[in-house]
């Protein structure tokens, strides 16, 4: 996903001599494109993410489009009282870019486990949150985050991670989910990188005869409240799946929508529990460990028709 977030910055890059990227003293190889090609365009603020949303708040105000790009919770949770208070009340065109959503760099503990973004930056007014699920779904929404007026999010995977998504190159209507599979007997839904494991999920149940549709979101805020709507009016039971945790966050946003509707769908949140991450160990891991993996999916799908 971060790969396909860079390419399609160059083309946002080559078409728009305003956009400018601000990194917090990191991603020099994956960034290397940019620097060779745009080098008065790239600028390294240093590990001082308060300072570098300012500085892109300021950049904002003289008419550039500023990219804010950093890891985890740090272009996030850090610098929170400037992308409020500098950059969403003043409706200035900053585009804060996480690479390593969830638990990306699970090895490097808590502090590096970003479970909380989704639920704080949406809660913040004027603010458009993209999270695509996969790697085509990234190429697809970055020109539609640069055509969008004001301060966004874009929340990223990491590198090397698989697609979804069967062609590479996909049309999404903003802000539009995006079905990947038909299913009558339950609806897997997600926000972001945790696709995949719905994906595989899905495919386990059809292999025990339970058909499961499968529906991303690439965009948390605004949601598309008329697709889940469609879908509770035709499932009983939706799952909806976030490396996040459940308060707050995707799950909670479905449930905003259907409870306000009146929508008869019961809702099951797979996610982090409320609780800080305790253990450590690369991505796939902690999905099983804490839950929100293909297994914790299909278990969680047979112990609902098992009720039925």
């Amino acid at each position: 996903m971060r790969d396909a977030f860079v390419r399609a910055l160059l083309r946002e890059m080559a078409q728009d001599p305003r956009v400018v990227l601000i990194t917090g003293d990191l991603g020099f190889g994956v960034l290397r494109p940019v620097k060779e090609q745009y080098p008065d365009r790239l600028i390294n603020a240093g590990i001082a993410e308060q300072s570098m949303v300012g500085l892109a708040a300021g950049l904002a105000m003289t008419g550039r489009k500023v990219v804010v790009y950093s890891i985890g919770n740090f272009p996030t949770l850090r610098p929170l009282e400037q992308i409020r208070n500098d950059c969403a009340y003043h409706g200035l065109d900053v585009k804060i870019v996480c690479v390593g959503g969830g638990f990306v760099y699970g090895s490097l503990g808590m502090s590096h486990h970003a479970t909380e973004d989704m639920a704080i930056l949406r809660a913040i007014p004027e603010i458009t949150c993209f999270t695509p699920g996969d790697p085509a779904e990234t190429e697809a929404a970055v020109p539609v985050m640069f055509a969008t007026p004001g301060t966004c999010y874009l929340r990223l995977g990491r590198g090397n991670e698989p697609y979804a998504h069967e062609e590479k190159i996909i049309d999404w209507t903003f802000p539009q989910s995006v079905r990947l599979r038909e299913g009558k007997d339950i609806a897997l839904l997600s926000a972001g990188g945790i696709l995949v494991e719905l994906k595989r999920a899905a495919e386990q149940l059809a292999e025990m005869g339970v058909s499961a549709e499968v529906v991303s979101f690439p965009c948390l805020k605004p949601m598309d409240r008329e697709a889940i709507l469609e879908i509770a009016a035709r499932h009983r039971d939706i799952i909806t799946v976030e490396e996040h945790n459940i308060v707050g966050g995707f799950g909670s946003a479905v449930c905003e929508v259907i409870a306000e509707s009146g929508a008869g769908s019961r809702v099951h949140r797979l996610g982090l529990e409320d609780c800080f991450t305790t253990v450590v160990g690369d991505q796939a891991y902690l999905r099983h460990v804490y839950g929100m993996d293909a297994e914790a999916i299909v278990k969680k799908t047979m112990e609902i028709i098992g009720k039925r």
